[in-house]
């Protein structure tokens, strides 16, 4: 196994208790106030930690300097999103906006062509008004169009291929899952998917195909 992915996931097995006290937190349903730290409810340590370390592993393996710093501060707010949104059906901008000016910032600090930062700019917008016109046609959550200027800045960075795969990759995933969840009767045809998760993975593989 290269290097990068033993580092990548030792450090999401060590982010992961903050990450799930974070999950934790703000996995509540809109309108009530967040979980008291400390208080019961939230994902497992387990599910967390291995979640963690999987992302982890894929950014160390896949990630080249300065690429790391942006990645891997998509992952962990990735993760927390991922298990908010599994559990209550919602993206919360206390973390989706600071993500994205986070990820803002560290692509100007990392990379030195205009160009590049050009293009980072473009997908943005194209994943955020894909996804906000989606939001207002289709039973998909605002939550979702706010978290895609980020995926897009990212996977703007390695082409506008890298784009194209990590969006159709989130709807790929969300019909299996949705066809996994109906097959096993855990969700019934008029229920919603999470989609948050789908579109966090399928940017991930889309970085890892890259």
């Amino acid at each position: 196994m290269p290097v990068g992915a033993v580092a990548g996931a030792a450090a999401g097995l060590l982010a992961a208790p903050l990450l799930r006290a974070a999950a934790a937190r703000y996995a509540v349903p809109h309108g009530e106030p967040w979980r008291a730290r400390g208080a019961p409810g939230g994902p497992g340590v387990l599910p967390v930690a291995l979640v963690a370390a999987g992302v982890g592993a894929v950014i160390g393996a896949a990630a080249r300097w300065p690429q790391l710093l942006p990645l891997a501060w998509v992952g962990l707010f990735g993760v927390v999103l991922a298990f908010v949104d599994a559990a209550v059906h919602r993206l919360p901008d206390v973390l989706t906006l600071p993500l994205a000016l986070g990820t803002a910032v560290l692509l100007l600090l990392t990379e030195p062509q205009g160009a590049v930062l050009l293009r980072c700019l473009y997908a943005a917008a194209a994943l955020g008004a894909c996804y906000g016109a989606l939001a207002l046609l289709a039973p998909m959550g605002f939550g979702d169009a706010k978290l895609a200027p980020t995926l897009g800045a990212v996977l703007g960075w390695y082409g506008w291929s890298t784009v194209l795969a990590g969006f159709w990759y989130g709807f790929v995933l969300a019909a299996l899952w949705g066809g996994a969840q109906l097959l096993t009767r855990r969700m019934k045809g008029g229920d919603s998917l999470p989609f948050g998760p789908c579109m966090l993975l399928g940017a991930l593989l889309a970085v890892l195909a890259a």
